[in-house]
């Protein structure tokens, strides 16, 4: 009886600490949001999320840089971040296009099959640059299983495209979509790829219940982010 409520109080003392642990990096993430700029742009539970899943991934050559991509925001507004988190200076917050088939306005449906032309979710490592029918593009590595991780084979890339505009806003109420690449504006496209490029990590954030439910990177603080 005595064994059993050792255990148990040594049980109790573990949860503590871990909890106490992960509420000293949450505040430290939160410090470091309001220091990056992002209070009136980027939701910190989003921020907090790809903070936490970036500490996750080792094999990261550019561990200072983080790009988060919103897709819980309509296309008609900014909703990718490039932030260097050494700096801790916003980069880049400009629009990004999302897949065909994930939506018009909103993007509600995501994917990790060929063909589905939809955009897919998750954490990413950026991988080599080419150039080849959008131009100047950068390849993704998808880090999560049955999520995200075909992006390589479905060539989801960044690369820019006319399409991604406040032009085609104002003229169609929301940008044009990609075959399920995250494109970006023309005249940003270069400069972000060539930020990024060589091992950085990449966040697509949306509000999607498997996601959240399947993914391996997120914690339970992250699966607050939609009431689970």
């Amino acid at each position: 009886m005595t064994k059993s409520i050792s255990l148990f109080a040594m049980l109790i003392v573990m949860l503590s600490c871990n909890m106490k642990h992960n509420a000293s990096h949450k505040d430290e993430n939160r410090i470091l949001w309001r220091e990056c700029g992002l209070e009136d742009k980027l939701p910190f539970d989003i921020f907090n999320t790809a903070i936490t899943g970036l500490h996750k991934i080792d094999s990261l050559k550019k561990k200072e840089l983080i790009t988060i991509i919103d897709f819980s925001k309509p296309s008609s507004e900014k909703r990718l971040y490039v932030v260097d988190l050494k700096t801790k200076k916003l980069l880049f917050f400009t629009l990004v296009a999302h897949g065909r088939n994930s939506g018009d306005l909103c993007a509600d449906l995501f994917s990790n099959e060929e063909g589905s032309l939809k955009s897919s979710l998750g954490f990413f490592i950026t991988a080599e640059t080419y150039t080849g029918g959008n131009g100047y593009s950068l390849r993704l590595d998808g880090l999560e299983k049955n999520i995200n991780d075909n992006a390589r084979n479905r060539e989801i890339v960044i690369h820019g495209a006319d399409y991604v505009s406040e032009e085609f806003i104002k003229k169609y109420g929301r940008l044009g979509r990609s075959w399920g690449c995250p494109a970006l504006p023309p005249a940003l496209s270069h400069e972000i790829i060539d930020t990024i490029a060589g091992g950085s990590c990449l966040f697509i954030y949306a509000s999607d219940s498997f996601y959240i439910a399947n993914s391996t990177f997120l914690t339970a603080e992250a699966g607050k982010l939609s009431g689970v």
